[in-house]
């Protein structure tokens, strides 16, 4: 928590307002990964989840949060998405993290799968613990849109401190072997600044690189 004390005075600052989150959209460039996925046999949403979660876990910022009134660094969070079920409907997928890509891609497919198959809402956060539900990241995703901004459905703004993310169409392959997206990250101003935000979007990307450089 050596981090979060350099600035707890401004988590105190935003704290006291009764909207006190950011909210970015931006161009995210990354590796025209697809090919990649496609000569192994990785379906490209899941290959993506898996470096975007990965990279918010490396980034202490992201992963503070309000617990009993007292602001505590979480450990791990669980892998979570939205998924349009039978009906048309939304659903939430939610599965354990892994750090083995193989593994990931296997559970966030059979997570989906799940999702897709239930009439109900499954996966809701007022089935967790408190402390649980502050194990969170909530990820949307809307291939069929360019996605431009986006604003989430909030209980309380002032005391949501679980992040926020949506992206929306990738872009078509470009000659110099990159490809883009709209991105989206909303999350607690008084944790997370532009900066961090930024950071998040060069590791996805840096990821990404490395990966498909193995």
């Amino acid at each position: 928590m050596h981090n979060f004390e350099n600035r707890r005075d401004r988590y105190e600052a935003f704290a006291s307002f009764e909207k006190p989150l950011v909210n970015l959209s931006f161009e995210l460039e990354v590796p025209e990964f697809r090919p990649f996925c496609k000569e192994r046999g990785l379906p490209p949403f899941h290959f993506f989840l898996y470096h975007v979660l990965h990279g918010l876990a490396g980034i202490d910022n992201f992963m503070y949060r309000v617990h009993k009134g007292e602001v505590i660094k979480i450990k791990d969070f669980w892998a979570s998405y939205t998924v349009i079920n039978q009906d048309q409907n939304l659903n939430f997928a939610r599965f354990e993290m892994t750090p083995d890509l193989q593994e990931f891609v296997a559970r966030s497919v059979e997570a989906k799968k799940v999702a897709e198959a239930s009439a109900t809402i499954i996966n809701k956060s007022e089935d967790l613990s408190d402390y649980d539900k502050r194990r969170n990241i909530h990820i949307t995703c809307m291939p069929w849109l360019k996605l431009t901004s986006i604003e989430h459905p909030i209980y309380e703004h002032k005391d949501y401190d679980i992040p926020s993310l949506a992206w929306g169409r990738f872009s078509d392959p470009r000659d110099d072997g990159k490809l883009t997206m709209t991105m989206s990250v909303q999350a607690h101003h008084g944790f997370v600044d532009g900066y961090h935000i930024h950071l998040l979007a060069q590791a996805i990307a840096t990821r990404l690189a490395q990966t498909m450089a193995q």
